[in-house]
């Protein structure tokens, strides 16, 4: 086991960062010829996912996800921590914290468009920690 971590400064209300390569770096610097690598980030609202990191689902993938927990509905979360981010747990949830990722020859067995992001749905800038493992 070979284990990582770095930081990333993500904006408010789904700020999005592609970390593909800084994964792959770390995969290779562990030495490991062939398996997996678990790429997990801190935080109850902050997600790990792939996508065609590109300008258009940049806007698409918060748009959806507005519209399945949007900001400004009445959440139970508002009453008992008195904030503003029960939609930000409830994306980060929908979506999840973790992903795992195949390799091989030191590379990230990804497809052609897919990147590895980082997600902050939370209702403020954040620096979020992400945590790679290499199994």
């Amino acid at each position: 086991m070979y284990m990582k971590e770095f930081v990333v400064e993500l904006d408010a209300y789904g700020g999005m960062q592609d970390i593909t390569a800084k994964v792959e770096e770390i995969v290779r610097k562990s030495g490991k010829k062939a398996g997996i690598a678990v790429v997990f980030v801190q935080g109850s609202t902050a997600s790990v996912t792939t996508i065609e990191y590109e300008p258009g689902l940049k806007k698409d993938l918060p748009a959806i996800m507005e519209k399945l927990a949007p900001y400004g509905a009445d959440y139970k979360h508002h009453d008992t921590w008195h904030d503003d981010n029960g939609a930000s747990h409830i994306r980060a949830s929908i979506i999840g914290a973790s992903i795992s990722v195949p390799f091989r020859d030191g590379k990230l067995l990804l497809g052609t468009w897919q990147q590895i992001v980082v997600i902050n749905w939370d209702t403020r800038a954040r620096e979020r920690k992400v945590i790679v493992t290499v199994l």
